[in-house]
This record gives C-alpha cells, structure tokens and sequence, in this order.
C-alpha cells in the first residue's frame, strides 16, 4: 500500500508540473492567439455598412457588438468610433493594428478602398478566458483522477490488503500451532469462500492435533502402565537370584554357577534402571513427574553413595555438615544414574568431592574415562541422545539416565553440570541447602 501511496504522489505531482508547464506556455505567449469566428463575422457586417454607408456615421448604431472598433479613411483619419461616438481619442492606422494585432478589413465601394474598419480587440481577453477555463478544467480533471485514486486505494486497502493481512496473520498462528483462533472476516468479503475454508481448515487441524494428542497420551499412560508392572518380576528376579547365589556360596557350590547367577543378578539390574528410566521419562511427557522435596542432613548423600557403589571404586571425601532441601528418592536416582553411567563407559575409579558455593552443595563425581568430546558436552543430557562414543562401544543403552538425572536436578531446583577434565569425565551437582 506504501508503493501505491508513493504512486499516487508521483501522478499527482506529475499533472501539477503539467498544468503549471500549460500556463507557463500560454502566458508567454508561445501559443499564438486567433481571432474568433464571432469577430470575423462582426467584422465583415461592419465593413459592409460601412461601404453602404460611408458618408452616414449615424448608420453604424444599429450595429449592435461587444467589440469596440473604429473606421479610417485612406488618410488615417476617423470616420467613426464606437469608444467616443465619432470623436478620436488615438491615433490609430492599418500599421498600428497589425503590430497591435487587431483584426481589420478594407472597405471598398465599386473596387475602391474608401477606408477600413479595425476591431480594437487582440483576442487576447477571449484567449485569457478560454485559458483560465482550460486550467481550471485541467485543475478539476486532476482533482477527479486524484479522488478517484484515493478512493481506489480505500478500497483496495479495505477489500484486499487488509483480508490478505489477517490470513497471513491467521496462517501465521496456524504454522505456530495457535489453532483456536477463528479467522474472522466478513462473508460477503471477495475472500469470504476462503474465509470459511480456512476456517474449516483450521478446525479439522485442531480436531486431529486433539486426536493425536489425545493418542500420544494413551501410548504413554500404557508405556508407564507396563513399565510399573514390569518392575515387580524385575525385582522378583533380582532377589530370587541374589539369594540363589549368596545359598550356593553357603553351600560352596560351583563357581560357574555363581557366577551365571550373578549375571543373571545384573541383567535383572540393567532392566529394572532401564525401566525406571523409562517410567520417569514417561511421568515426565505426562505431566506426573512428582517430587517432594524436604530439609535433610547432608549425611544422607554418603547413605545414597554406599547405595549404588556395586563395584568398590568410589573415593568419597568429607561432606560439610549442613542442610539440604532434597527428595531423597529422587536423588538417589539421579547419583544410581551418574554412577552406573561411569561404570558403563569409564569403569574407573571414582572420586567424589563435596564443598559448599553460595546457596548450594556442590557434589563433583569424577571418574578416569576418556571423557565426553566438547562438541557434545550439551547435548548428553538430552533425551534419547548417546555420544558417538558410546555409539561406537559395545555398551548398551537408551540415552535416558542423564536426561532423567538433570529433570531430577531441575525439579529440585538444583542443576546438573558436565565437563571434561585434564583426566576424565565429571557430573557436578548443585544442591540447594535448606
């Protein structure tokens, strides 16, 4: 509409130039004037009475004219004037009135030129005003294209950029997912059919977002349904064979069979954190991820280290005797998850520090590995996201535990940090104190 607006302008000052380019000329005088066929007429009536009447003056009062002129014999002098009634106010000659521009004729009785007859008007009062009626003529007809022009622009604006305005802007919200919003525009707009397709458009794309929201959800209540039922044989199996194998070291038997039983024992493990995993991810798209925080010594972390050190390789150092504000569950997940991450890919020693910053206790696992390549440092902490490296290795995986652990961190107003160190991989936990 700018570039329309700009248009119209341009038009405008265009045909301004043109009007005044019109006057200019005619004013100077480079469009030469003409005498009227009035005047000709006129002319020709006096020049013949005259010669009827050359010696009766008087004759010429019946000549009824707008036009003042004068008859001259051959010697310049005045027979008759129609300014003073026969009395010479000027000196007047056929010469003058053709420098003067003033129409005159001969008159002439039998071949003879007895005179001649000279109208005291240029034409130039007549061209005067057929110019100021052309100009104005002009003038209104610029007026009319520019009233036309503007209201052209109204309707336009109105009828088409506006309607098209609110589509781009509906089909904005669209593309965004805002699909409540109706497309509001009158029907017995041009775009009024389109107006009520959009629309349609629009609600059969929120009824099937509603479908396959409504969809999602389902497929995740039953994954999280499966995966607290699938915790229970789990755990059965797990305590079945720990009891098998601490009854066979009793017993002394076979060294082979203790150990299928503790491998049987770690399976049953790496299913009952994969689902767990799996279930919280799952509360978590659902809305139902709960924790419950309370204050708690900061001993209890020591109790949640000795939990999940399965291997022995954990050197914990001193935790400063303050208090936390912690779901003890929920933490002990998130260390279970960073400790069996490291046993998974490092299988090193690992130490821990504790040292209180500001608001928080903060809690550094470090193990020896080979670390994390900087280019993923964050990213490992997204869901389902699994290194190269650990892509590479013959470990398995679901690219779950550190995205469990840092929605744990964030849910406890925490944070969950990783980083590589000159020697090996490190989590740091920022605990808030109570």
């Amino acid at each position: 509409m700018k570039k329309y607006a700009r248009l119209v302008i341009t038009i405008v000052c265009v045909y301004i130039a043109a009007v005044l380019l019109f006057v200019l000329l005619t004013n100077t005088g480079l469009i030469s004037t003409s005498v009227s066929n009035e005047h000709i007429l006129l002319l020709n009536d006096i020049t013949q009475t005259a010669g009827d009447n050359w010696k009766e003056p008087n004759a010429f009062d019946s000549i009824k004219s707008d036009v003042d002129y004068m008859v001259l014999d051959q010697n310049n002098s005045v027979v008759y004037d129609s300014r003073t009634k026969g009395s010479s106010s000027e000196r007047m000659s056929v010469e003058n009135a053709m420098k003067m521009r003033y129409p005159y004729s001969y008159v002439t009785r039998d071949n003879n030129i007895l005179g001649y007859v000279i109208l005291l008007d240029d034409g130039r009062d007549s061209y005067n005003s057929l110019r100021l009626g052309m100009t104005a003529a002009f003038a209104v007809c610029g007026l009319l294209i520019v009233a036309g022009a503007v209201i052209y622009g109204i309707y336009v604006q109105k009828n088409i950029i506006r309607p098209f305005k609110k589509m781009e802007r509906f089909a904005g919200k669209v593309a965004e997912g805002n699909l409540n919003e109706p497309l509001m525009l009158d029907k017995n707009n041009m775009f009024g059919s389109f107006t009520e397709s959009f629309d349609i458009m629009r609600e059969e794309l929120a009824a099937s977002k509603d479908r396959e929201l409504a969809l999602q959800k389902k497929e995740q209540e039953l994954v999280a349904s499966l995966s607290h039922d699938l915790k229970t044989p789990v755990t059965g199996i797990k305590v079945t064979s720990e009891l098998l194998k601490a009854k066979h070291e009793m017993n002394g038997g076979d060294e082979e069979e203790i150990t299928k039983l503790d491998n049987i024992y770690k399976k049953a493990d790496e299913i009952d954190r994969l689902v767990t995993d799996l279930f919280s991810s799952t509360l978590e798209n659902l809305g139902e991820f709960k924790v419950n925080c309370k204050d708690e010594p900061s001993s209890v972390l020591n109790d949640i280290v000795v939990k999940h050190d399965d291997k022995g390789l954990i050197a914990s150092g001193s935790i400063p005797g303050v208090i936390i504000n912690i779901d003890t569950k929920r933490m002990s997940q998130v260390v279970g998850n960073i400790l069996y991450n490291s046993y998974k890919y490092a299988n090193t020693k690992i130490d821990i520090e504790y040292k209180v910053i500001d608001d928080y206790l903060e809690m550094k696992i470090r193990d020896y590995g080979p670390g994390v390549p900087e280019e993923e440092l964050d990213l490992i902490t997204n869901k389902f996201y699994r290194g190269k490296k650990q892509k590479d290795s013959n470990a398995d995986g679901s690219g779950l535990g550190l995205y469990i652990a840092r929605i744990l961190m964030e849910k406890m107003n925490g944070e969950l940090i990783p980083s590589n160190q000159d020697k090996g991989f490190a989590i740091t936990l920022l605990i808030p104190l109570g």
